[in-house]
Parts: structure tokens; C-alpha cells; sequence
């Protein structure tokens, strides 16, 4: 057993590509990466590792682009926001959880495109051995979970769902891979994750769900740009071309999930069959929608949340962070996502 977990601990930082996490601890300086295209315009992206470049790549639509792309590189969505607002990126794909404390920090920063995944693999897991059996039998127990993270949002949301609020449960705050060591080795009681994680736990340690995100988190993603950007009518044409690239590279995922599970195992260092169930349950059911009402309402949601929980200095309205001229054309972010296995 203790094999088989060393290589889950070993798990690379820009996998946090999902986790959503507001920890400043990562580095704020993103690394130099590959310029694409040919053009006068040139759109700087804010990225992670397997994230916006490696799919747009894998699904070949960053051939023949009028504009250049030029890329960066970051560990997380916080630092890609940073660059955002600092105008050292024009653009960057980050969850849900990053723009709200970076609005609460007054950054200056809109988001401008969505997407609607699953919530399936944002998950509390148990040891398969575990005598709790639903939400409510977590109080009084330690629940591992990233401070600030999307997971630490669903806790909050699962915990008040049952009956309980966030002071009827120790909280253990943790990043992942030593929330990990934790969960198994029996340190903690549960572990509020997100996938891949979820998905590696359950292949490597057996952990069991007792509950997920379904119904209680919105499963979004953004895209993230600076006001100035959108104020150049040159670059926003780019903005706009580039958000329609990324619609089709996800429609792409969908269609090819086993040549995408390899690109992304590849380039995040995670086991096939770790990015396959992952792709498969959220990864590759995620769908492009609209900024839209009920996506601004849910993630003020969010950030009110965090605000009475203290993690954020302030109540703010998102809506003043949205730039919502994309819209046109898309669906509805309740739009259910794509599921694998029942037609597209």
C-alpha cells in the first residue's frame, strides 16, 4: 500500500489546475512559455500546465492563428490572476474559487467566459472501511480540506445541507498531497477533494465517497481578462476568436477522451487510468456557456460565504466583475454538462 501512495504524494503542484485554491504560496512569476500564431496582435495567456495550451494543441486549434499567442506559464489560478490584473497577461483560465478572493482584493480583473462541468468529482471521501455513512455523521470528526479551495466551499455547503455548519466538524487545513499522507494514514476522518484527486484516491487508497458536490456547488470555470485588454478593440476581437478555439478544442475532449487523458497524463504526470476517470466523470463533460445571471448569482454565493467565514476582507457584488459581451450565442450556464456514455 505504502508503494502505491508515494507516487499520489509525488503528484505535480500545477495539478492544483483544479482545485480553485486562493493560497498565495505559489509562485507569483509565470514561466516563459511557447508563442503560436502569426499576426500583429499579440494575446498574452496566463496557463497551467495540461490546462488551455495542451488542449487547444491536442485538438489542433492553435493552427494557422492570425494573432500570436504567447504563453505563460503558472503553478495555480491565483498567480495567473495577479498577472491578470498587473496587465502582465491579458487572459487566463482559472475555477471558480480564484476570482472571488481576487475581486474581494480589489484586483482589477473581468470574467468573461464560462464553463459548466460535473460536480461528480468534487467529492468528501472516507476510507473504504469508514463507519460514516452520510454527511451528517461527520460531526465532530477532522475533515482534511485546502483552505480557500472550491472543496472548502462545498464542505461549508454540504455541512449546512445536512444540518451542520462548518463549527460541528474539526477542519484540518491541508493542501493536497499532505492531505493525502493524512487520509491515509487515518490522521483524518474525511477529505473534502476535487478530481483528479478524487479520482487517484479512490484508485490508489480505495477511499469511498460520501458525498459530492452535486447539488450544492455550480461547477464552473472562467475565463479571466484584464479591463484594459477589453478596452483595445484589436485585442478583443483576439479574445473573443480565442474563447471560440477553446469551445471547440472542449467539444474535441469530448468526442476523443482517451487521446486527451493520455496528453493530460503526460503533461501532468498523472496514471492513465487516474486522467481517464477523471476526463470521463468532470475533465471532459464540462461545457462553454454565458456569463450569465444565475452563474453571477452562484458565485456570489461563494464569495459571500467566504466573506462571513472571514477568509476574504470584504462583501463585494461580482456582477462589477463581469464583462459580459461574449454571451452571444452560447447556452445557459445551467445547461447540464456532457455525460459519457448518454449522447452529447
Amino acid at each position: 500500500m505504502r508503494r502505491r501512495i508515494v507516487p499520489a504524494l509525488l503528484l505535480p503542484l500545477p495539478l492544483l489546475l483544479s482545485a480553485c485554491v486562493s493560497s498565495h504560496s505559489a509562485d507569483k512569476s509565470g514561466a516563459a512559455g511557447n508563442t503560436d500564431g502569426k499576426g500583429d496582435v499579440t494575446l498574452n495567456v496566463g496557463d497551467q500546465k495540461g490546462n488551455d495550451e495542451a488542449v487547444l494543441r491536442a485538438a489542433g486549434e492553435l493552427k494557422n492563428l492570425p494573432y500570436k499567442i504567447k504563453w505563460s506559464t503558472f503553478t495555480s489560478g491565483p498567480p495567473i490572476l495577479e498577472a491578470v490584473s498587473a496587465k502582465a497577461v491579458d487572459i487566463g483560465g482559472v475555477g471558480n474559487t480564484p476570482p472571488v478572493f481576487a475581486a474581494a482584493a480589489k484586483s482589477h480583473i473581468k470574467v468573461v467566459g464560462a464553463k459548466h462541468g460535473t460536480t461528480d468529482g468534487e467529492a468528501i471521501l472516507v476510507r473504504k472501511d469508514s463507519p460514516l455513512k452520510r454527511t451528517a455523521d461527520l460531526k465532530g470528526r477532522t475533515v482534511a480540506v485546502a483552505q480557500g479551495s472550491s472543496a472548502n466551499y462545498q464542505l461549508v455547503a454540504s455541512l449546512r445541507k445536512a444540518g451542520l455548519s462548518i463549527k460541528d466538524v474539526k477542519v484540518s487545513y491541508l493542501q493536497p498531497a499532505d492531505a493525502l499522507a493524512a487520509f491515509s494514514r487515518g490522521k483524518v476522518d474525511a477529505w473534502a477533494i476535487w478530481d483528479p484527486y478524487t479520482a487517484q484516491a479512490q484508485r490508489q487508497t480505495h477511499a469511498r465517497i460520501l458525498t459530492t458536490g452535486k447539488g450544492v456547488t455550480n461547477g464552473l470555470n472562467f475565463q479571466v481578462a484584464n479591463p484594459s485588454s477589453l478596452d483595445d478593440k484589436k485585442k478583443t476581437k483576439v479574445i473573443k476568436d480565442y474563447l471560440e478555439r477553446l469551445r471547440r478544442a472542449q467539444k474535441w475532449v469530448f468526442k476523443h477522451p482517451e487521446a486527451w487523458a493520455r496528453v493530460w497524463g503526460k503533461e501532468t504526470g498523472l496514471p492513465y487510468e487516474v486522467a481517464l476517470d477523471a476526463v470521463k466523470r468532470t475533465n471532459g463533460t464540462r461545457v462553454y456557456t454565458a456569463v450569465d445571471k444565475p452563474a453571477i448569482a452562484s458565485e456570489q454565493q461563494i464569495a459571500d460565504t467566504f466573506a462571513q467565514l472571514k477568509l476574504t476582507p470584504r462583501r463585494f457584488d461580482f456582477a462589477d466583475y463581469v464583462d459580459t459581451r461574449f454571451n452571444d450565442g452560447l447556452p445557459p450556464s445551467s445547461t447540464a454538462p456532457r455525460t459519457f456514455g448518454k449522447g452529447s
